[in-house]
Order: structure tokens, then C-alpha cells, then sequence
């Protein structure tokens, strides 16, 4: 095995690879020599009802020049049938191997309702959200899984916010991002006598593509957003959840974390990768040291 290149021969699904985490976790799979097929629905064919410019093609050209194979797959993540042809394609282009499957769907942010208690919420969009961030991933999962169980090998990865039961702050939010973890946990326990493991990830305060736009910065000059709120200067880019991802994908080990809710701040102590300007966030020490007398403690991961 090359090294520099510790997934070279891997194949990796990122569901949802569009943007934001999925798009640094598949990039950072690619660095580390992996095939990846990138899949969502904003593609240069047309934009989602997101309305947003980055695309599945940007994401998987970028793959490809960290070092890795980058295909985008336009797929809509809701719809079984485009999910089921997505993993039929996978298995006929790669001899039936899938060794990394990443449920990075998300779609939810302009259906977050903030302000309102769940009893003022529009419950539609509250729901909308839920299949959005929910059943996406249970649909992946279903068509995926068969190709890692038929090799008895394979990492499954959740990707959420926070990891532990604290509440989120919104309750269709924290509703689909707690049940994100439990899907790790079930799929773990389902998995597991099959040698495939499965775990929910979360990063700290993500610099997101949207949340650049939100401070009014770009990734060159993004500590000005500190300036608005000072947390900003705590925040990480894609590529540490990327790192932290690739590096669980590349451990020999990984059954022993099986079901467990991981995260950005505790996997670089154990793996030692840095962000991509060489510096090591720790969401939950800044959490520790400066929020916690406000908002209470993070409490234990779950």
C-alpha cells in the first residue's frame, strides 16, 4: 500500500458530495488515492431547488486533482429507484467492491425553523426536512450495504452536527441530526457480523461555502468574519471532517469504533491530521473554555 496514498485501490460513495462536508470528506478521500463517486443533485445539467453553484462535476474534478478518480453520479437521494441504479452502477463499474459509503444528504438549512417552538412550526416544512436529512440516508444505506456485506469489509459514515445528546437548538433540526447518530448505531450493530463498521461524524463549526457567505468572506480572508462573531475564529474548513473521515477509512482498526458518535476534536488527537492551513480546531476545548458557563457543558458523546 502507497503511503501517501492509503485508499489507493478504494472505492467510496458520497452521498450528498455536493457541497460543504460531503465535498471536503470526498476530496480528502481522493488525496488519499480512493475511487469516488460524488452524487446529489445540484449538477451542471441544472441546479437543485437549493439554488446553489456548486455541482457533483466541481466536486469530482477536484477528486481527481487531489490524486484520486472522481465521478459524479447526478442522483436524488429520495427517489429508491435513482438510488438503486446509482448502486448498480457502482457494482458493475467496480467489480461489486464499495469499501466507503458516506451519508453526507443534507438540503435542510433553508428548512430550519430557529425561532419557533415545534407547536408554531409549519409542519410540512418540518417534516420536508426530515425526509430530506432522514429517510435520504435510509434509502442510500438500503442499496448500498449489499455491496459491503457480499466483501464482508467496509466503513459506513454518518455525517451529523454534534455528538452528543445536547439539544440543538430547533426541533425538526435536532430531530434529524440525533437520528443521523442512531443510524450509525443501528446500522453498527446490523453490520457488525459482517466485519463492516459504521459511525456518525460530526465536525465543529463547519466553513461551509454557505457560511462564508453568511460572514461576508471568502476562504482567503475568512477571519474577518470574527469581526460578526467571534467564534467564527474557532471554525474549520471541509477538509479537517474530510481528514478525519479518510483517516478512519485507512484504519485497519476501525471495527473497534463501531456505533460510537465521533468527532473532528477528539479523531485528530488520535490520528494527528491537521486543517488545511496546518492548524488543529478544537471545537469542543473553545466550547469548554468560553461557552460552557453560558450554554452549559457539551455533555458525553454518545
Amino acid at each position: 500500500m502507497n503511503d501517501g496514498q492509503p485508499l489507493a485501490g478504494k472505492v467510496a460513495l458520497v452521498a450528498g458530495g455536493t457541497r460543504g462536508g460531503g465535498r471536503g470528506i470526498a476530496v480528502e478521500l481522493g488525496a488519499a488515492g480512493a475511487t469516488v463517486y460524488v452524487s446529489g443533485r445540484s449538477s451542471t445539467a441544472g441546479r437543485s431547488d437549493l439554488d446553489r453553484p456548486e455541482t457533483i462535476e466541481e466536486t469530482a474534478a477536484r477528486v481527481t486533482a487531489a490524486g484520486g478518480t472522481g465521478i459524479a453520479v447526478r442522483t436524488d437521494h429520495s427517489d429508491p429507484e435513482e438510488v438503486r441504479a446509482l448502486a448498480d452502477r457502482i457494482a458493475a463499474e467496480q467489480d461489486g467492491r464499495l469499501d466507503v459509503l458516506v451519508n453526507s444528504v443534507w438540503g435542510g438549512d433553508a428548512l430550519t425553523d430557529w425561532e419557533h417552538p415545534l407547536w408554531e412550526q409549519d409542519l410540512d416544512t418540518g417534516l420536508r426536512l426530515l425526509r430530506r436529512a432522514v429517510e435520504t440516508h435510509i434509502v442510500t444505506s438500503r442499496f448500498a450495504l449489499p455491496l459491503m456485506v457480499a466483501r464482508r469489509s467496509g466503513l459506513v459514515v454518518e455525517v451529523t452536527d454534534g455528538n452528543t445528546a445536547r439539544y440543538r437548538g430547533s426541533f425538526f433540526y435536532d430531530i434529524a441530526k440525533s437520528t443521523v447518530i442512531r443510524l450509525a448505531v443501528a446500522q453498527a450493530a446490523e453490520l457488525k457480523p459482517y466485519g463492516v463498521a459504521a459511525v456518525a461524524v460530526t465536525p465543529g463549526f463547519l466553513r461551509s461555502e454557505a457560511m462564508l457567505e453568511h460572514f461576508g468572506v471568502t476562504e482567503a480572508n475568512w477571519r474577518d468574519g470574527a469581526r460578526k462573531d467571534p467564534h467564527f475564529a474557532h471554525s474549520e474548513t471541509p477538509a479537517y471532517l474530510g481528514r478525519a473521515v479518510a483517516a478512519l477509512a485507512a484504519d485497519p482498526g476501525v471495527m473497534a469504533k463501531t456505533g460510537r458518535a465521533l468527532a473532528t476534536w477528539g479523531l485528530y488527537k488520535e490520528y494527528g491530521f491537521t486543517d488545511a492551513d496546518g492548524t488543529r480546531p478544537d471545537w469542543a476545548a473553545h466550547w469548554a473554555d468560553v461557552l460552557e458557563e453560558e450554554h452549559g457543558p457539551l455533555g458525553d458523546p454518545l
